[in-house]
This record gives C-alpha cells, structure tokens and sequence, in this order.
C-alpha cells in the first residue's frame, strides 16, 4: 500500500463544561473554558483533579489536505454541522490535553471506524454509508491521551483519489460508465464480485490472534491495519473456498472464536462461519433456509448465547435486482417483503443444527445488542432472550440516512421512533415467538442504535446496555444512554447541538460489578469542533473530555485494543 504523509495541527483550543447525566434527559449548558496553546509537558492541578497539559498536537508534517467541494448555490445544503462533513484531512496524530482524570488503569487503545469522505472532487455522496472509511484512535496510557486518524487506504478510496471519480459500487453510488460497452463490461464486474467496494467503514475488530481487521458488508472489504500507526497493511484474504461476495458486518469476536453469517442470494438461506484464531480458514458450522421470501433477510449483525447462534430473517431482503440499477432505489440494494414475514432461528454451535424457527412479529434492525438463555429449575433452556435496536418496522430509517437529509435538518422532530426490542423465542416447538419493548422507550427518547455492553456478559444474561438515544426534536442520535434492563431505566448524557458516536464500554481490570468501567465516546459538535469523551460506567457521569485540534465526522464501531502490559 502507498505511504501518505500528513500534518498535525495547531492553534487554539477550548475545553466545554461538563455536560448533563441525567434520569431522562435533563441537560445543562455552559459557555467555554479557553486555554492557551503551547502547553508545557506537564501535569497540573485543576479543581483537585489532574490535568494533563501538553501541546495538543504532534509537530506539524507535510499535509495532504481534503478540499471541500465547490458549493453550489442554491443547493439546500447545510454543512454547517462537522458530524456529516468530509474530515479535512488524510491525517492528524497528537496528544490531546484532558480535563477531569483518565484511570490510571485504562491502557490501550480505542478504535474507532466509519466514513469520513463523502465527496470526491465537487460530486457529493448520497448517503451515510457512502463515506470513505477514516479510522480513528484514542490511545490511553498513565492517565494521558494520545489521538489521531487516517484514512483506511483501500482500492476504492485510492482509485477515487487518483482518477478523481467513482470508481466503485459503494452502498449506494455506481461508476458513472462512458458508453453502453463500459456499463455493460460494469455489470460483469459485479456477477464476479470485481466491481463491489473494498471500502471497509463500518467495523473494526481484534481477532483473537492480535490481528485488527477493518469491515464492512462485501467480504472483499476486509482490511487489516495497524492499531498503533493505523497504516493499511494489506486485504484480509480468506483461505477457504466458501466463495461469496457479501456477510455480517458485525462478526462476533472473541478470543477464542471468529463468528459470522453468510447470506446465500442463489438458494436464500445463511451458512453460519467459524474461523479459528491464527488462521483465515472460515468453516461451515450449519445452514439456515429461509422460511419465506424470495432472497435472505438483511443480516447487518446477528446476536449468539452460549449454546446458539441466532440468525435473523428480516422481511427487509436483498434485491438483486436493485443491484443491477444504475441509480438507488428507495431501499438501495433491499426490499421490503412484509407478506414474507420475520422469523427468528436458533441453531446449536457445536453440531450446526437448527432447533427451531419462529415466526414474530414484523422488525427492522440493524443492530442486535446481547442474547442470552432462559433455564427452568433444572437447567434446561426453555427459551432464548435476543435484544436489538429495532426500529418499529420502519424502512424510512434508510432513507433518513441519506447525507442530504442530516445536512438538511432544520429542528423538527423526523427521527423515526425506536426501541430495545426484546425477541422471546421459545424451545418448545412453538411457532411464534415474541418482540416487545425491554422498557419504556421514552425512556431514551424514542432514539435507539449505536450499541454496547462489557464483553464478558456476551452471551449470557446481563443487565447493562449502552448505546444513542434521542433528546427531541432531533434527526438522528444526539444522547448517549445507559440502559437499565432490571430497572427497566435508563440515564442520558446531552450536551446541545452535538452528534455522539457509539458509546464503547471497557471493563476495569478486576472488576467484579458488570458496569464498573469507563464508556469511551467521540464528539462532534455544532460548532465545527470535536472532543473525546470519558463517562463513569456506573454513575454515567463524565470524568474527563480532551478536545481534537478540529472536529470529526460521525464514525460508526470500534473495539479495544488492550496494552500489552495491562
């Protein structure tokens, strides 16, 4: 892969008062605290906690910088907001100065993934999804906090960079072809997988190995990647002969095992993966049929027990046809099949056999949170409990994806309302199952998505969820919750104007209570600027922030990459 130089940044900076915790959103506001730049490297004390003070970037390099396109006049947009605004550019790497006190505890590295270049010269993307992956990273080491980003350098960025255009079919741009022949010659590319993005914006784990890997929903888009320097090292090339052009997004990653879900779109159905640490050798541990429809149900993610792997059939299906299109569809590469039906199917991990399939009711998810088995007094599972962001079976969240419309907003309310849904999928030969809210969805705004818990309840019953709620009226997340499933209550952080990314738990070492740790969460604000964010797990009050030296854009999911010495 090319070596891209960039430049560090500096100037003046501002540190934001603490934003509000509260029970349902009550929130504060506050003017800023401005400090000097050109810090000296040393720790003071401010309101008896510690301060890390120190030049808040890296000594400036050679940039490569990310010109805005020409704005067009007239053209309704409003880009005003950083959170849906290309990062200006390739590279920033520095040490950020904190308020409040970093554990001293919390040492490695928090990844985070997502698009961060929604236009290539003067042509803007249409939608979210769109965006050139930029991974991002707050790496935390004896109470200081070093930041930086870059973009993933894969095939579709650098061929878009080189040629100044589209060179890849994304979520939902085409290659504009220059005559029939080359839309022709296009439409082979994609039968044979050639022509899908390698653009890997949407995840990043860490194997079991120690690999870090970027992903996104074409398997061709599995990068891995430096977690300290974040260079692009290279495709993660699977060394089986599965074959496939597409799987989960969301792998389920552990130590121990590499868990995934490949959609078949010839004989609809899903083969469930396991792929070992140290290898790239993916097995079959079973298949799925699809109970209805004419192709599989979207499988963005999908949620596992102890015992099972839960694969979803959502009625919001792939579309080959949509495919083929030249311009986006209403639903892009889906459609929406509420005759078909929803089913939920649970099959065993270790012989690959489906134990039951259940109808339930209608659903649209793109994010599954935890799942878990219920016993009876004897200790045998009677039923599976399986959680998600589900979005009340409304296929306009898409739509209110699309750059435009986040650009656009104008203080209405036109964030379609979502939940905790909470499947009930019952190991008793019954054919339906169930989906009921896990709390009061007001709870959280009516605003759900963006989701995680502390990794050593995956699988098992848990009590704890954080994830992006809603303070209305808004269009899209702006708080940041943790959910109380006993309780059936929830907390919300909000600071006004500004667009949270997924709040990622990392456990304390040692820790016996399953929230005690810190939620680690990046910042976009209305005003251009950005910050790093540090809340308690348990209270859900802030304990430190560290500003960038500019804003970012809205990432998606991250993972921690502990030190080795922690």
């Amino acid at each position: 892969m090319a070596s891209i130089t960039f430049s560090g940044a500096t100037g003046n900076f501002s540190l934001l008062p603490t934003a509000a915790v509260s029970e349902n959103s009550n929130n504060i506001k506050g003017g800023f605290n401005p400090l000097k730049k050109n810090l000296n490297n040393t720790r003071k004390k401010h309101n008896g906690r510690s301060l890390v003070s120190t030049n808040v970037a890296s000594p400036p390099l050679p940039a490569i910088a990310h010109p805005p396109p020409k704005e067009e006049s007239g053209d309704g947009y409003d880009r005003s907001h950083v959170a849906w605004t290309s990062v200006r550019q390739e590279r920033w790497e520095g040490e950020l100065l904190v308020q409040g006190e970093i554990p001293l505890w919390l040492k490695g590295t928090y990844l985070r993934n997502g698009p961060g270049l929604w236009h290539v010269g003067d042509y803007n993307f249409r939608h979210l999804f769109d965006g050139y992956a930029m991974l991002a990273k707050l790496h935390f080491h004896d109470g200081r906090l070093t930041a930086g980003h870059r973009q993933i350098e894969s095939e579709a960025y650098t061929a878009a960079m080189k040629n100044q255009k589209i060179c890849f079919r994304e979520f939902s741009e085409v290659p504009k072809p220059a005559n029939f022949l080359s839309y022709i010659g296009e439409l082979a590319n994609l039968f044979s997988g050639t022509s899908l993005t390698d653009n890997a914006n949407t995840g990043v784990v860490k194997l079991g190995d120690g690999r870090v890997v970027c992903l996104t929903e074409t398997q061709k888009g599995s990068i891995v990647i430096d977690p300290t320097t974040l260079d692009t090292l290279g495709k993660f090339e699977y060394s089986d002969t599965l074959g496939g052009l597409i799987h989960s997004a969301h792998p389920i990653v552990t130590d121990t095992e590499f868990l995934t879900l490949l959609p078949d779109l010839i004989k609809p159905g899903y083969l469930a993966i396991r792929m070992e640490p140290g290898t790239n050798e993916r097995k079959v541990i079973g298949r799925v049929d699809c109970s209805r429809g004419p192709a599989p149900g979207w499988v963005h993610s999908f949620p596992v027990t102890e015992h099972y792997i839960i694969v979803p059939e959502m009625p919001l299906r792939y579309c080959a046809g949509n495919l083929l299109k030249a311009e986006p569809t209403p639903l892009y590469k889906f459609e929406w099949h509420p005759d078909s039906k929803a089913f939920m199917h649970v099959m065993c991990k270790a012989s690959g056999n489906v134990v039951t399939s259940v109808e339930v009711p209608l659903y649209i998810t793109f994010h599954f949170i935890n799942a878990y088995e219920e016993t009876d007094e004897d200790g045998r599972v009677t039923a599976i409990i399986a959680d998600c962001c589900e979005h009340n079976a409304d296929t306009t969240i898409l739509d209110k994806l699309k750059i435009q419309n986040l650009r656009l907003y104008t203080g209405k309310d036109v964030l379609p309302d979502a939940q905790v849904g909470r499947f009930k999928i019952p190991l008793d030969g019954s054919p339906y199952g169930k989906l009921e809210a896990a709390l009061d969805p007001n709870e959280h705004g009516r605003g759900m998505d963006m989701c995680s818990i502390n990794p050593a309840y995956l699988g098992k019953k848990y009590r704890y969820a954080y994830a992006c709620g809603a303070q209305r009226p808004c269009n899209f997340p702006n708080t940041l919750t943790k959910i109380d499933l006993v309780e059936k209550k929830a907390k919300n952080w909000y600071d006004e104007g500004a667009v949270p990314s997924e709040p990622f738990f990392v456990a304390r070492p040692g820790a016996t209570e399953e929230d005690d740790g810190v939620v680690i969460s990046m910042i976009s604000e209305k005003n251009g600027d950005g910050y790093a964010l540090l809340l308690d797990g348990s209270t859900f009050e802030e304990i430190a922030r560290a500003k960038f030296p500019y804003g970012l854009p809205y990432g998606l999911h991250g993972c921690w990459v502990p030190s080795k010495e922690s």
